[in-house]
């Protein structure tokens, strides 16, 4: 039975991003379940079934949520997908970084929600705010100064897709960041599968309003 990864609607839901983009690029294959927020079919279908969150993954019986639990499961499963770096020290940095985009930024997610729909314009950011992005610059230098680019560790790795929602929020606000930065930015978004994602998103019409922030619903460009 192939596995099936049910996520919510691909131009907000940053945690289903995160697991979607690490399994098309380690080329595990999936079947994919779109379940739209704020809709029956997501309180009949996530809500009453299968915990109330998006993403999950299921293999079977095995029904796993969160993301990074996804993702350490997929490398657990396809241990040749490469998910995570080959070398110790390297994995260990990579999943130190992951597991920090997981559990903070939440000044940087409640004021710049993935909206991959909204047209590229910048918002004015809080002192927390800008906080959360110099320690993501500061991460993004270190990952450079170590292992040299294009990716978080060189090699796209698990990493790489626990911060690729970021990347997706620092262009649409086109918040100011430094050149490494930007070429850490534009890697990310050549990558066929960023494409395949950021085209889907944008060809949707369901409209959240909690995640429209300071752009006008009736302005917004599907």
């Amino acid at each position: 039975m192939p596995l099936t990864l049910v996520i919510g609607n691909k131009n907000y839901s940053s945690w289903s991003f995160r697991p979607w983009i690490a399994m098309k690029i380690a080329g595990i294959p999936f079947a994919e379940e779109l379940v739209p927020f704020e809709t029956p079919e997501f309180r009949e279908r996530v809500t009453g079934r299968l915990g109330g969150k998006v993403p999950v993954l299921l293999d079977g019986d095995v029904q796993i949520w969160e993301s990074l639990a996804i993702i350490e499961y997929l490398a657990e499963t396809f241990p040749a997908a490469g998910l995570w770096p080959k070398d110790k020290a390297t994995r260990a940095h990579a999943r130190a970084i992951a597991n920090e985009m997981h559990a903070g930024f939440g000044p940087l997610r409640g004021h710049l929600p993935m909206n991959f729909s909204r047209p590229v314009r910048k918002r004015a950011l809080t002192p927390e705010v800008e906080a959360n992005v110099a320690r993501i610059e500061a991460i993004f230098a270190e990952c450079r100064q170590r292992y040299g680019g294009p990716f978080l560790c060189g090699a796209f790795s698990a990493a790489d897709a626990m911060y690729a929602p970021v990347v997706s929020r620092l262009h649409t606000y086109d918040v100011a960041v430094s050149a490494g930065t930007r070429a850490s930015m534009h890697a990310m978004m050549a990558l066929p599968a960023w494409q395949e994602w950021w085209a889907a998103a944008r060809k949707e019409t369901w409209v959240f309003a909690e995640d429209e922030v300071d752009w006008p619903n009736v302005l917004r460009m599907v």
